[in-house]
């Protein structure tokens, strides 16, 4: 039964269709049929201590650490519960991704939503690539704390151009290390067709900057609207007061009248 179960899950690295090297697409397949798709662009901002030149005190140093390329996956996908595993630099970093879907009771009625539910990252600061001279080196995992992120109504995909950071506390002295991602463009349920996104649904700071970007264009053909009917009106006053007799001010001119 696991050696079906494993014919029938397909797991795709398409992180190399991306023009954009910084940017990685997952898509896990189940019964030949895509159930879960994820594009983003994800980096690690590690803290970690090394000694100072007296070699007596500690300082803080940070890592920055972006999600490989050519990082190894894994996923499972259910009607409720999907996750997305990454792992990279021979399993010395690890992200874990799971995602939730749930309703709950509106004034419109009962509505379904998803979101990210949880993040753990596991680091090793023995690894030299990234981490330099760290005391006490060894593994350690940062994780997210009751997180509800990129809620998104059932049906539609997220997507996200801006940059979001998220917060995980690390099992290193409780350190605080952040995830930043952007370019997301993710759906782990309901997946209408083979590789293919459903309507998106953007968050809120590409929603604030496509009001900002269209807002000027919107102002600029309200007001032009206001000159040409202010040009009209002036327009038609013009004619109507230039067919109307001229009465003179000057009591004067009466005598040439009549």
């Amino acid at each position: 039964a696991a050696a079906r179960l494993a014919a029938e899950q397909e797991v795709e690295n398409l992180s190399g269709l991306s023009p954009n090297p910084e940017k990685d697409i997952f898509v896990v397949r189940e019964n030949r049929t895509t159930c879960l798709m994820a594009e983003f662009a994800a980096k690690f901002i590690v803290p970690y201590d090394v000694w100072a030149s007296n070699y007596v005190d500690l300082i803080t140093e940070q890592a920055d650490i972006p999600l490989s390329r050519g990082a190894e996956m894994k996923g499972k996908c259910g009607t409720n519960e999907s996750e997305l595993e990454l792992s990279w630099l021979d399993q010395a970093y690890t992200l874990k991704l799971s995602f939730l879907k749930e309703g709950h009771n509106t004034s419109r009625g009962p509505e379904a939503f998803w979101k990210l539910s949880r993040i753990q990252f596991t680091y090793d600061t023995s690894e030299r690539t990234y981490f330099k001279d760290a005391v006490s080196p060894g593994k350690h995992t940062a994780s997210s704390h009751r997180l509800s992120a990129l809620v998104t109504p059932a049906g539609r995909s997220y997507e996200c151009q801006a940059q979001q950071t998220i917060s995980l506390v690390s099992s290193d002295h409780q350190k605080s290390v952040q995830l930043l991602l952007s370019e997301v463009r993710l759906q782990p349920f309901d997946i209408p067709a083979d590789f293919v996104f459903s309507e998106e649904h953007k968050c809120p700071v590409d929603q604030r900057e496509q009001l900002e970007e269209t807002l000027p264009l919107i102002l600029g053909l309200i007001l032009g609207l206001v000159i040409v009917i202010t040009l009209g009106i002036y327009h038609i006053h013009h004619k109507l007061t230039a067919s109307q007799v001229q009465i003179p001010r000057d009591r004067s001119q009466y005598k040439h009248m009549g």
